[in-house]
């Protein structure tokens, strides 16, 4: 097990980068501590695999380094890291047998056969292969050979670190859940370092104790599962965490009112002074759906808006409003009625958030 340290690292695939822009990785520092597991969750193209690829020595970075355990690794290949990688889809040898398969990594080095043997009758139990060791891999299904493919992963013990590409990209939706429990399983049992890569905020929050979310290049925010739903520190990680994502309005102060277009939103004097001494153009205030008060009847510092639709998802619903031309969505529980024509709205102060230049800042409610 490593603690892997990227300090300063960058990467582009241009020969002359002119902009940040141009790099498939901004210049960042992370850390990722030994027997952690992690998620890095983003959308296809925002980094995530060049740095997975990096980590494992697949990919040199441009500039910056990595660290195991404090040493640096830039000039070591791929076998001399330890890291173990699974892919999107399954790396296996279809003509030998599940056991063999399994025996190949710890063969490899020179592993003691009896070892071997014990080693892989630990892993394909905790993998549920047991029945399957003496079948050749090219009869497995497709959620069993990528079974195989994170055993060869996991079968040696002297790994820095698993990185997991996508790893279940290939596998039938309802094995996925088993699946990614699964794998909390094995890393609460073998403690090793885990870094997942998906683009399934589920899948994330499911395996990892912790998620950095990458954007354009950048980790923007890393964090528990409940930090990011509840403050997330930049818009993109607010948009993409939840379902619905998070409500964004666009916020001026005038004469005294804090205004998104046309609109005077009703909130209190911190959110009011944070707005007004904002220093730039893009100000913007975020509200989960989950936490919008809705109201059938008009309520004090309550906000009208119109009811455009609703969505019934049987335990609740999301509620489809506009407020002054910004289209809004809210989320409304199974037991409370829900209002058709007009609403009223409130945001609870210590629910919202301000955003300038795309990243959160603290509001001073006292």
């Amino acid at each position: 097990m490593a603690e892997i340290t990227l300090k300063s690292l960058a990467h582009t695939y241009l020969s002359d980068p002119r902009s940040p822009e141009d790099y498939a990785i901004r210049e960042m520092d992370h850390v990722w501590h030994q027997g952690g597991a992690y998620a890095l969750l983003g959308p296809s193209g925002c980094g995530k695999s060049t740095l997975l690829n990096i980590i494992s020595g697949l990919l040199e970075p441009s500039s910056g380094e990595v660290l195991f355990d404090g040493e640096v690794v830039n000039a070591l290949p791929p076998e001399a890291r330890n890291i173990a990688q699974v892919f999107q889809f399954p790396v296996i040898y279809d003509t030998m047998t599940v056991y063999d398969n399994l025996a190949f990594p710890l063969r490899n080095v020179k592993t003691p056969e009896a070892r071997v043997h014990e080693r892989v009758m630990e892993v394909a139990e905790v993998l549920e292969l047991t029945a399957q060791l003496k079948r050749k891999a090219k009869n497995l299904t497709a959620d069993e050979k990528q079974k195989v493919s994170m055993g060869r992963g996991l079968v040696r013990e002297d790994v820095s670190a698993i990185l997991f590409d996508e790893p279940l990209t290939v596998i039938d939706p309802q094995l996925k859940w088993k699946l990614r429990r699964k794998l909390k399983e094995i890393h609460q049992r073998f403690e090793i370092t885990m870094v997942y890569v998906t683009h399934d905020q589920l899948e994330a929050s499911t395996f990892a104790d912790k998620i950095a979310v990458m954007y354009e290049g950048q980790v923007v925010q890393f964090g528990t599962p409940r930090e990011l739903f509840e403050r997330p520190n930049h818009t993109f990680v607010g948009y993409f965490i939840g379902s619905p994502g998070m409500n964004f309005l666009e916020v001026v102060t005038q004469d005294g009112r804090v205004m998104a277009g046309d609109t005077e939103l009703a909130v209190g004097q911190g959110v009011h002074d944070a707005v007004a001494q904002a220093r730039s153009t893009n100000v913007k205030l975020g509200i989960r759906p989950e936490f919008i008060e809705v109201h059938a009847e008009a309520v004090e510092d309550g906000m009208q808006a119109h009811v455009d639709h609703a969505q019934d998802l049987g335990t609740y619903s999301i509620v489809y409003l506009t407020l002054g031309g910004i289209p809004l969505k809210a989320r409304i529980e199974e037991d409370q009625p829900t209002p058709t024509g007009k609403a009223w709205l409130r945001f609870p102060d210590e629910r919202i958030g301000l955003y300038i230049d795309e990243f959160r800042v603290e509001i001073d409610h006292e």
